[in-house]
């Protein structure tokens, strides 16, 4: 684990109730949001959508770093579909997640590369190593 010498971002998230019908708002107000349960008629998100939309954020940002470190432009497109599973097995609730890393243009050894490396610094990857399954496809 790495020693914190800065703190970049804080995210404040003030959440009332839970998945079945809660909503969370953050500090600034800008995230304002109902929750409910995935399959379920209420209007609003689930953490595994939260999740997936933070994720896949994430680590477009984190190939674009790594990218732009080995002063590689990338095309216009370059996008991330996340899927969240949500699973229950003989020791209760866990998570599984697929990143789906589509990079046009980029010849297959490059984009490899960049993915393989934006999975070592993305900071989602990093929390996630080792405690969850994660599949990464480029395609």
């Amino acid at each position: 684990m790495s020693r914190i010498a800065r703190v970049v971002y804080t995210a404040r998230i003030a959440t009332i109730g839970g998945r079945e019908n809660g909503a969370s708002r953050s500090s600034d107000g800008l995230l304002d949001i109902r929750l409910s349960a995935p399959g379920s008629a209420r209007i609003g998100t689930n953490p595994e959508q939260l999740i997936a939309a933070g994720w896949s954020t994430s680590f477009a940002s984190a190939i674009t770093s790594v990218a732009r470190e080995r002063k590689i432009a990338l095309p216009v497109g370059v996008s991330i579909d996340a899927e969240v599973d949500l699973n229950l097995g003989d020791s209760g609730y866990f998570l599984s997640t697929r990143l789906n890393v589509s990079l046009p243009g980029v010849e297959l050894d490059l984009a490899k590369a960049l993915v393989g490396e934006a999975h070592r610094v993305c900071p989602y990857s990093k929390a996630t190593s080792g405690n969850i399954e994660v599949r990464i496809t480029l395609i």
